[in-house]
């Protein structure tokens, strides 16, 4: 029986839309891909994520490949792209406070930079949130089943009483071979009917 949900962050409890970070902080237009290409396409990014890289340290290989003119986006965009651009994603503050009404452990598991502590309050359903898992944290990423190991042990978690959605097949798979349940997400809908079919008592619709 599934006692706790455990969410991914970006794409499932808020919306990671690079081209429009970059359009809200004035990037001309003729910059953009460049831009977002050697800052969220970078493996630099990923190293931060993991917590193996220092923000300094990839703000400075990323600027390595840039015009000096997209030095200062680069590294807002690194450090700051929430302040401005964290767009929560429909319906899932009203899901996440229902299931934390019906009962039900709530936990997050993100591939997430050492920074999350200073804009978590603003994703939707914090408050609702029991514990949670950061990449960076452990020096590992998701989809490694160490990293989902390390949910389990430090909340006393049964992998079987878990349901899990991310946005990515590889991760849902993942959580799969560790004993979860889990569905990828592809929208609020989506999400709400996949948890009535894996027993939880959510309102098929919102």
């Amino acid at each position: 029986m599934i006692q706790n949900i455990v969410f991914d962050m970006g794409n499932v409890l808020i919306r990671w839309c690079p081209e429009v970070f970059a359009e809200r902080m004035g990037v001309p237009e003729e910059d953009r891909e460049l831009l977002l290409t050697q800052v969220f396409g970078s493996v630099e990014w990923i190293q931060m994520d993991r917590g193996t890289l220092s923000f300094e340290e990839g703000i400075a290989a990323m600027c390595r490949r840039l015009p000096e003119r997209l030095h200062s986006p680069a590294r807002e965009l690194t450090l700051n792209w929430w302040r401005d651009c964290l767009l929560p994603m429909e319906g899932m503050a009203e899901l996440v406070r229902e299931l934390k009404g019906l009962g039900y452990g709530i936990y997050l598991l993100s591939n997430a930079k050492l920074d999350l502590p200073r804009y978590f309050d603003r994703v939707p359903g914090s408050e609702c949130f029991d514990g949670r898992i950061v990449s960076a944290d452990w020096k590992l990423l998701k989809p490694q089943p160490e990293l989902y190991q390390v949910l389990f042990r430090e909340f006393g978690l049964k992998p079987e009483e878990c349901f899990f959605t991310d946005d990515l097949n590889i991760n849902i798979e993942a959580a799969l071979l560790v004993g979860m349940s889990g569905a990828v997400f592809r929208g609020v809908s989506g999400l709400r009917l996949a948890l009535v079919e894996a027993g939880v008592p959510v309102k098929a619709e919102a």
